[in-house]
């Protein structure tokens, strides 16, 4: 079990940083004055809520194939 534990963690830091990277993008496109401020803000929300509706979804999934 110590090695699946071990496993959930370098999942998690990958999807962080993987996060993060996105964030840091929309930030240099707003610096670089591709896209607006306000557009750069509605970016990383959206980001912010792919990754939060896909876990959601991602962990429904797991506990419906629980049960068969």
């Amino acid at each position: 079990m110590a090695r699946r534990k071990g496993r959930r963690g370098l999942v998690a830091v990958g999807i962080g940083t993987s996060l993060v990277a996105l964030w840091a993008l929309v930030g240099w496109l707003a610096a670089e004055e591709v896209v607006t401020p306000q557009m750069a803000m509605l970016l990383g929300i959206a980001t912010f809520g792919l990754y939060v509706g896909f876990g959601i979804l991602i962990a429904v999934f797991r506990m419906i194939s629980r049960l068969e």
